[in-house]
This record gives structure tokens, sequence and C-alpha cells, in this order.
């Protein structure tokens, strides 16, 4: 961009006139955070407009990434590293006495996002639009995220996470571009000339408003979109009526009925109301979304029969599997296209990513609520089912087969069985979840069209993850090998080089003890407690579950402890283990999980015999910009999922990214990581897919046998229900429970031996430094590999069809 200080200074102080009639003295740092912001999307504009024209004019092929979640964090830093103008703002701000950093940390994360599918979709945004892919995100403009997450008496404590409070700066909101979307009712066929219509009356109309935020690419003049859309009523916001009659509460009723679409991220769906907002807000997007995009190809003037050739849809697991419906209807009733073409078309269209083989992700929708929210979509996902059905049967002649694969059965539309069926891509996000996916979970759809399934291993934004978020070890990383990698990530395998360079190690090792010591200043600050910046910092940072085994890493902590306790001259290297996790609101042996570590916490916190030594860290509120802090700092990255039950995971990417060394089962994109960096290079736990595998299917597993074998687990268990760790017996009496009596379903007492061998190993290899660094510069060197641009790129070459 063509701005030097002097012009830059003198537009922020135009647009902090413009916005606040104010000068730089007196303005609030809030009104400075704004106007910067408001001054780079005015810098990005220009290029947002001539992105969408050249798509326009040049009739590219445009993809649409769909999904529930978008977590963006915050767009202020990344925004200006992308528009190539970071430092020259930093430096010009400081020239007006303002510090850039404490602008930045004024940005509210956008509440759009839960875990890793919303930073998923997020780093997929970034890509497409750095490699320049005109690629789109639809979603939901959500008033509420999830949650913001308090710590309270050791327990969570969820409060709305209000990150519209003061406003979005990023966003344009686009009522000229509304559509209407369209809830229950009755539908009726009607046969008029030979031709069979569909009318659909009585129905609840609601107003979709699209919200646009411009996706920046790196430094090359490409701005792409991500609309998301609200909800809001067409006419009648208020009843006047009804208020003169008194009736105050009906008044507006229908109001914050018609808002609540858009109001929370994943709202609890454990009662029927919950169920029905939470299909009420996937087909709200999806119909929205689409409405938009075939109203924008329209323009084109080109014949709907080649829809396909020019738009390309992602649906990003279960959530947006509407989509294959939605599109028919949009085809069949609106453009009189007949079915065959239809679903040629639509099937050409869709393509689908399955994130998990957890049942939990399998959606699926009870008959009954479905056909009354969304009559004629439930009639086209009939037909659909029919003709599939019907495939099954002259194939293979199987009934039994085609209950199985019936996407309309057993009293529930299976939302991913519709995704497989009416796309023409279906991939897993790493190697060995597509695998098992093939194998096992989906064996028979994968037998039924074997040309479907792909792999594309999940991939993380190096620019947000290591050139953001870590800047010095990327001006290092610059000085030594050049920065073709911001480009080109997978040129980072070229610091292989300098694995054994003792000058390189000393400098890498200097600026991770600098970002810890910022870490320990920031968290004093903010928390008043003290952390040893010289201390092994153990990372553990993730949503909670009961897979990811937050469980595994707090029991070696307490062993770690008892041990402490039995010899307080035990020999260790210091240690600071940091938990970060959300627990579902419903989720209740999450959340006891979140109070075991936390009663851990102040145990070990308490106890001056040990607080030298280990120290437990909960990160409160967990979200992109906290991960932006402590991911430069992790010595190390605890995956230690049980075995084929993570799909990929990407924190372990980001995690590598910036040296942490893993420790690991061999699950999810840890296979790949293994591959990458060689088992010399990572910390190896665990058992392994054949043997899990083989225990589910054998039932042969007891815990009951690890309680009685190994007195460690013994101890720890006993100590969880007998009041010695200074709470109620009864407090973690479940997760006692969930361990023996319901025979611990993810084998969290199965690996701990192991997991804790595997602890002392690297407690023994910290201590070698010369040995340590290497392995980190080996992460770092390999981690190019799981860049999101060449997940992004292989997307566009096998799935999406559209060359780079």
């Amino acid at each position: 961009m063509r701005i030097n200080k002097e012009s830059f200074k003198s537009d922020f102080k135009r647009k902090l006139t413009t916005l606040y009639a104010e000068s730089i003295r007196s303005a609030s740092n809030f009104h400075k955070y704004y106007a910067l912001a408001s001054l780079v999307k005015d810098y990005s504009s220009e290029k947002w407009m001539n992105s969408n024209d050249y798509y326009s004019s040049q009739k590219k092929k445009q993809v649409y990434y769909f999904s529930m979640e978008f977590l963006i964090g915050r767009l202020l830093g990344s925004n200006l590293l992308n528009l190539g103008i970071r430092d020259l703002c930093r430096e010009a701000l400081a020239e007006l006495d303002i510090n850039l950093d404490e602008l930045e940390e004024l940005e509210h994360d956008a509440g759009l996002g839960n875990g890793g599918l919303g930073r998923l979709a997020a780093c997929f945004l970034d890509s497409m639009a750095s490699v320049g892919i005109a690629g789109h995100g639809c979603g939901i403009r959500y008033d509420y995220g999830l949650f913001e997450q308090k710590i309270v008496n050791g327990y969570q404590v969820e409060i709305p996470d209000n990150w519209l409070k003061n406003g979005n700066v990023w966003e344009v909101r686009r009522e000229d571009k509304a559509v209407v979307v369209k809830f229950g009712g009755k539908v009726t066929p009607v046969l008029e000339n030979d031709t069979l219509t569909f009318e659909h009356t009585d129905y609840e109309a609601v107003l979709a408003i699209p919200y646009d935020t411009p996706i920046v690419g790196y430094k090359n003049n490409t701005v792409n979109t991500l609309r998301l859309w609200s909800a809001e009523t067409i006419d009648k916001d208020f009843d006047l009526d009804s208020f003169s009659k008194g009736e105050y509460t009906k008044a507006v009723e229908h109001k914050y009925s018609v808002q609540s679409i858009s109001q929370v991220l994943y709202p609890d769906d454990t009662r029927i109301d919950g169920k029905i907002l939470r299909l009420k807000q996937q087909y709200f997007f999806v119909s929205a979304g689409l409405q938009s995009i075939l109203r924008t190809f329209r323009k084109t003037r080109k014949p709907i029969t080649k829809l396909d050739e020019y738009i390309q849809i992602q649906i990003n697991d279960t959530h947006p599997a509407v989509a294959v419906a939605e599109l028919m209807r949009i085809l069949v009733d609106e453009e009189q296209v007949s079915w065959d073409d239809a679903w040629r078309i639509t099937t050409n269209v869709m393509s689908y990513t399955n994130h998990t083989i957890l049942t939990e992700a399998l959606e699926k929708w009870p008959i009954e609520l479905f056909k009354k929210l969304l009559p004629r979509i439930f009639m086209i996902i009939t037909e659909i089912n029919e003709r599939f059905c019907k495939k099954i049967y002259e194939k293979y002649n199987d009934l039994n087969l085609v209950h199985d694969m019936a996407i309309v059965c057993d009293g529930y539309v299976k939302m991913a069985f519709l995704a497989i069926v009416g796309s023409h891509s279906v991939n897993g996000v790493a190697k060995l979840h597509t695998q098992i996916l093939k194998e096992r979970e989906l064996n028979n759809f994968y037998k039924f069209f074997p040309q479907k399934f792909n792999n594309k291993t999940n991939g993380i934004t190096h620019r947000r993850w290591l050139l953001k978020s870590n800047p010095e070890l990327s001006k290092l990383i610059n000085k030594t090998i050049g920065d073709n990698w911001i480009t080109e990530p997978i040129k980072l395998i070229n610091l292989l080089a300098y694995s054994k360079d003792k000058d390189f190690q000393d400098k890498m090792y200097e600026i991770k003890q600098a970002n810890k010591a910022e870490f320990a200043k920031y968290f004093y600050e903010t928390h008043g407690i003290n952390i040893d910046p010289n201390s092994i910092f153990d990372v553990q940072v993730k949503r909670l579950h009961a897979y990811k085994r937050q469980l595994l890493n707090v029991f070696n902590i307490l062993d770690l402890y008892y041990r402490l306790k039995e010899n307080p001259n035990l020999d260790i290297v210091p240690r600071t283990f940091f938990f970060g996790a959300k627990a579902a609101p419903g989720y209740y042996l999450a959340k006891q999980t979140i109070k075991l570590i936390n009663t851990v916490a102040d145990i070990i916190d308490k106890d001056q015999a040990v607080n030298n030594k280990i120290k437990v860290i909960f990160l409160e509120n967990y979200s992109v910009s906290l991960a932006e802090k402590i991911i430069p700092c992790a010595d190390i990255s605890e995956q230690i999922s049980t075995t084929t039950k993570e799909a990929s995971g990407t924190g372990n990417m980001k995690l590598m990214m910036n040296g942490a060394i893993t420790i690991a089962t061999l699950d999810g994109a840890n296979v790949e990581i293994c591959d990458q960096v060689g088992e010399e290079n990572i910390i190896i736990f665990g058992m392994k897919k054949d043997e899990v595998m083989e225990l589910e299917k054998t039932k042969r597993y007891n815990s009951m046998d690890y309680y009685n074998s190994d007195p460690r687990i013994k101890r720890i268990l006993d100590n969880l229900v007998n009041g010695s760790l200074g709470v109620s017996p009864s407090e973690f009496a479940d997760i006692h429970k969930y361990l023996l009596a319901n025979n611990d379903e993810f084998f969290v007492l199965k690996d701990f031996a192991a997991y804790l061998d595997a602890q002392n190993k690297i407690d023994e290899l910290y201590r070698n430094q010369d040995k340590w660094r290497e392995m980190s510069i080996v992460n770092i060197a390999h981690s190019g590999a799981f860049s999101s641009d060449n997940t992004i790129k292989k997307y566009a070459r096998d799935i999406w069809r559209i060359n780079q």
C-alpha cells in the first residue's frame, strides 16, 4: 500500500476527528482503537470492492464455506499484518505517543465459535484469501458467543459473552441483500398444466440480514467476504394491539422469538425447544446463504444448469448438511429444473467435511420435529432417501443394508448420511481419521461411493500463529533463512540445516524465555499469580471433553505431587502445568474436571514444600487472543486424546510451529506430525489404533483391574472420594464412578502408566538442552507442512476443481 508514516498519522487524526470530534490528547484508548480499526477497514475497502468486481467480471469459480462457527479472534493485528503495514502503523502511532499493543488488547474476540471447528474455518478463510482463491464464509452473526467463562471457587460459571456491546467495527450491514427464510406451515402439491408445483402457506417468515466482514489476504490485494446472517422480523416488531390490551409480554414476544435464532451459539438442545432452535439456526443460515448465492449467480446470465461450474459449497461438519435439500428445493421449486438435473448440479456443488467419529457429531433429528419445522425440506429428503435406498437394494439385494444406510430411518433424519449422499466429495481431516471413516464408521458408504472419499489433513494459518503471535522468533527465522516462508510455508524446512547450530539454538532459547517471562508478567498483572518463567511450560489448551483426557493430565500431576510429598528432595525440573478449556454448560463430567483441576492447583499453591517445583494454572475464558499469548511460550504440547477419537487437532500444529515438543498418542494429526519430525523428535505413548479398536470390539477392558494392580491409580482414585483433597467426599464421586463403575470409556487408566513414563522422559530430555533445542527446531522446520495454505490448495485442486 502506498502509505507512509506521515500520511498514516494524518489519516488517523482525520478518522478520530470524523468519528468522535476529538483530538489524540482528549480521546480515550477505546476511541483510538475504533478509529484505527475503521481506518484499517477503509484501507482494505477498495481492495474488497475490486476483488468482488474481478470475480464477477471474470466469472471466477467461487467457493462458499458453510460453517456454524468462525472463530476469527481479533482482526486488527492480523489485518494490519496482511495489509503489510503493521510495523509502519506501530512506528507512526508511537510517534503520536500511542501503543499499538494496548489498542489491540481492547478488541473483543468475536463470539462466533467455540473450538477447533470454528478456528479451522477462520484459518481456511485467511488462506483462501492469501493464496488468491475466491472463497467466502457463510454463517450466523451471533449476538452472544458460547459464553464467557468465569472460575468461581474452582467451578466454571457461564455468563453471557456480549461481544457486540461496543459494536463491531469490521462488519458492514447489507440490508439491501436481505432474504426471507420460511419455517413451518403447510406444503400442498399443485398440478397445473401437467406441471407439479408446491404451494407453501401459513409459514413463519423470518428476515435474514447479512453482515459482511472483509477477509484480507496477505499482501496480494485480495479481500474476500465472511457473510454472517442475523434474524429479524419482517414487518411488525411491536404488537400495538396487544400492548393496548395490557398484554405487554405478547406485544414483543414474536420479535424476541425471531431474534433468538441468531442470539446465541449452540443453544442447549437437551430440551425440545432447544432442539427446535438449533435446527432453526442451521436451516436459517443455509437457506439465506444459498438464496444469496443463487441471486448473485443469476446476474451472470449463465444458465442455472451450469451452476456447478461456477459455485462450490463446502459443508463444514453436519450442521449445514440441510444445504443439500435446500439447494434441491431452490432448483426444483423456484428454477423449474428437473429432479435429475437438479440432483446432478447439487451433488457437483456440494462437498462435505467430516470432523469426528463420535456419535454426538453424526447429527440426527426426530422426524416429527423436522417435518413440522421444515415440511418441504422433509419431502425432498424423503425423495432423496427413497431413490438412494432403491439404488442400494438394486446393488446389494440386502434390506438390512438398506436399513443401515437410509437417510430417514428409525424415527430420525440422519444429517451425515444426507451430506454424504448429496456431495461429490467426503473428506476426513487427518490420515488416521479418514482411514477409520473408510474402514469402520462409514464403511458401507465408502464401499458404495469409493470415489467420493478422500483425506485433507487440517491446517493452520502460519501468519497468525507464528508471524503475528511470535514476532521475535519470526524475525530470527527471516534473518536465518529469508522470509519466503511467509508466502511458501513449506520453506520452513530450511531451518533443518540449523537444528544443531549452537548460535541459532541459543537465540531461539532466548526468545522462548523472553516469551515466557512476558507471559508471567502479563499473568501476574491480570491475576496476581506468580509463574516461574524458568520452569517447563506444559500446556494443554483445547475444548474440555472426556476423550481429550484432561483427567489423564491432572492424574499425572497428582501422582507427581504425592511423590514430592514422600520425597521433598526428588530431583525434577520445575514444571508449570497450564490448562485452558471451556466445558459445555450441560456437560457435567467436564465441569467437574475443571473443578478438579482447580482443586489440585489450590492444594499445590498452598503447599510451600512443593510449590517451587510444580504449579497448576487454569487459563480462565480461553480464547484465540489468549492462545496467541500462551502458545509461543509452551515447551510441552499435550495431545493425549484416546487414540481413534480425535479427528485431527490443530492446537498440536500451532504448538509445534512455535517450538513446543509434543507428548502424544498416535491419534489424529499426531500421526502425521510424528511422520514429519521422526519418532526421536516427539514423545509417543499409549495404545495404538488396533489396540483400542480391539478393546472396544471385545469389551475385555476392565478398569478395576488397573485400580487393583497399580497402587498409584488406587491412591489417586481413593483420594477423589475420601476428603483428602479438602472438599466433600461427594464432590468428585461422579468422576470416580465414571472411571470405575462405568468402566472408563476412554481408557484413562489403561494409558496411565505409559503416560507417566513419557512424562519422566520429558524431564530427562529437558536437562539435555542441546538435544531439546534441536528437537524444537526440527518441529518448527516441519510445521510448514501443516500450513492451511497447503491444505486449501489441496481442497482447490482435488475437491473444488480450481486451478491455481
